[in-house]
């Protein structure tokens, strides 16, 4: 199995339901996008929940881990910033009490676990896409567009993706 395939998950401040609209999602998306077409990871697995982000990835050899999950973060909250000042939704429930920003749209030490062999990647995978199914917001994962469940149980091609099988 290839070393470094980590279990990722940004949740929003307080818990609060921001990735809620599917534009905000799309945000989402662009990022992860964003890493896969710079060579910057490989993607295995996501879904886009409307108050956390669960990610099985890799980082590619030239990048660090630090630099992925800072950019990976990075881009959504500036434009989640600029998407909540355009449609006058308001910015205050999330003020940041820290001296470093002014917003703060993730919650701070995002949860990290390194999967160590190929039952606990399929573990995780299988917990990212039954997501939507548990919290009532499809009848089955590949239902749920937010999700690469579609690529692995569907077939559906899905360019970010890279199977989990191409690295073991």
């Amino acid at each position: 199995m290839h070393q470094g395939i980590e279990f990722f998950t940004a949740t929003c401040l307080n818990w609060q339901p921001l990735l809620d609209q599917d534009n905000h999602k799309e945000i989402v998306i662009d990022s992860l996008s964003f890493l896969v077409k710079n060579n910057r990871i490989w993607l295995y697995g996501y879904v886009i929940m409307p108050n956390h982000v669960h990610i099985l990835w890799c980082k590619q050899p030239d990048w660090l881990n630090k630099n992925v999950q800072q950019h990976f973060s990075k881009f959504p909250a500036q434009q989640l910033k600029f998407s909540l000042i355009n449609t006058s939704q308001s910015l205050d429930n999330y003020k940041s009490t820290q001296n470093d920003r002014e917003y703060q749209f993730w919650e701070r030490r995002p949860y990290k676990a390194t999967m160590y062999n190929r039952t606990v990647l399929e573990q995780k995978l299988d917990y990212i896409h039954n997501n939507p199914v548990k919290a009532g917001l499809c009848q089955l994962p590949e239902n749920y567009l937010h999700s690469s469940a579609s690529y692995y149980i569907s077939n559906e091609e899905n360019e970010l993706i890279t199977h989990y099988m191409e690295h073991m």
